[in-house]
């Protein structure tokens, strides 16, 4: 099977709380949420192959929760061209209460 852009769905707002919910329940004390800017990420889909982002899970020395997002084309490869991390962390970052961060 090969990617053509259009993986994913849009799930309602509700399920998408209790996905969180769920999360910080059973993570207490730790990252929630990660933040990236739009130019950042418009470089990954700017790739020419590019059809879609991986986003891996990663953790450092420390122990404190990474996201490392990396461009991939159809044939399901990682396109190590560029690699980003050091996204905004929720908390501090949080912004106000959603339905997805309370």
């Amino acid at each position: 099977m090969s990617f053509n852009g259009t993986e994913g769905a849009p799930i309602s707002l509700a399920a998408a709380a209790a996905l969180t919910k769920n999360y910080r329940a059973s993570r207490t004390g730790t990252t929630h949420a990660h933040f990236f800017g739009k130019d950042i990420i418009l470089q990954l889909l700017d790739i020419p192959e590019a059809v879609g982002i991986r986003a891996y899970y990663g953790l450092t020395e420390a122990g404190e929760q990474e996201l490392v997002l990396v461009a991939v084309d159809a044939q399901e490869n990682d396109l190590e061209i560029l690699t980003i991390d050091c996204a905004i962390k929720c908390p501090p970052k949080c912004g106000i209460s959603s339905s997805l961060n309370s």
